[in-house]
């Protein structure tokens, strides 16, 4: 008989008091209202209680069903519904009623769309400049590598432009069986060549069990493809279902992939325990603009 695998008992840095307040309550009910979803709840993101006590939330479009079954990831896979072609005017709405400064939208990947959801993307966008100063940032899918459908999100001129490597390149056929390590990185390189003054930025997760060497080569290939800005944070598993956390990254390896990210010449990088893609993210964007105006100054 064998004996099913427990669930680690975490570390005491990954513990996080939940504040508690009116806030959070006024983000679930703005949003609740105008009928968004967001990855803060479909991700069942750490995070999520301090940043809706923050008012801060980061939209998902193109509904909360995904066409890939990646095996680290909570958002729900099966077939997705009609794209809604007021989202992007709730979205901006939403912006307005919670008073964002930066706001961030990313979304399930669509495999069954032409274009993989891209205009739905640029429409996001232009809702949300025409009624907001808000700087917009896109995380992205990989659009199966269209480049027509990243020059789509790109010329709605978003500042900063995200895709997720997520892991390193040996562990993608377990991790994320249906994308690509040199597709992923050929987003980024374009991205970077369509719209030089992009902020291009990717983030990854430690503690699926990467090899001594293979993160810092995953940062070095981010920085070869032109990436300006990282996040590394640690794996957590959504449930027994999905893959077992191998290890827990101690605080102190964070502090040495942030330093190492410094010197391999990122503009900006933010590496922790808690760390995700649109944790801190105005925080960590204006930082990229200090560190670029660093650089060239």
């Amino acid at each position: 008989m064998t004996r099913a695998r427990t669930s680690p008992r975490f570390p005491p840095w990954l513990k996080k008091r939940i504040p508690t307040g009116n806030a959070a309550r006024k983000v679930r009910s703005i949003l609740k209202d105008l009928d968004l979803d967001t990855v803060c709840s479909s991700a069942q993101c750490p995070n999520i209680a301090e940043c809706f006590h923050k008012g801060q939330a980061t939209f998902l479009i193109m509904g909360p069903s995904c066409t890939r079954r990646c095996r680290f990831c909570a958002v729900d896979k099966g077939e997705p519904a009609a794209l809604r072609p007021d989202e992007p005017a709730r979205v901006a709405k939403a912006v307005e009623a919670l008073g964002l400064r930066h706001v961030v939208v990313t979304s399930v990947t669509r495999d069954d769309l032409p274009d993989g959801g891209a205009a739905h993307f640029a429409a996001t966008i232009a809702a949300v400049q025409n009624t907001s100063s808000a700087t917009v940032e896109v995380l992205v899918p990989d659009f199966a590598g269209c480049e027509e459908s990243i020059r789509t999100v790109l010329a709605a001129g978003p500042d900063v432009f995200n895709h997720n490597v997520e892991t390193v390149p040996r562990l993608y056929d377990t991790v994320r069986p249906e994308a690509d390590y040199a597709r992923s990185l050929g987003v980024l390189r374009a991205a970077r060549r369509i719209s030089p003054n992009v902020v291009t930025k990717s983030g990854m997760m430690v503690g699926l069990g990467e090899r001594p060497g293979e993160v810092e080569g995953v940062m070095r290939d981010l920085r070869a493809a032109g990436c300006r800005v990282l996040t590394v944070g640690q794996y957590l598993a959504p449930s027994a279902r999905h893959l077992p956390i191998e290890r827990f990254v101690e605080p102190a390896e964070f502090e040495a992939l942030e330093k190492l990210a410094s010197e391999l010449g990122f503009d900006a990088a933010s590496c922790g325990p808690f760390v995700r893609s649109s944790y801190c993210a105005e925080e960590v964007f204006r930082s990229c603009l200090v560190g670029r105006n660093d650089k060239q100054g």
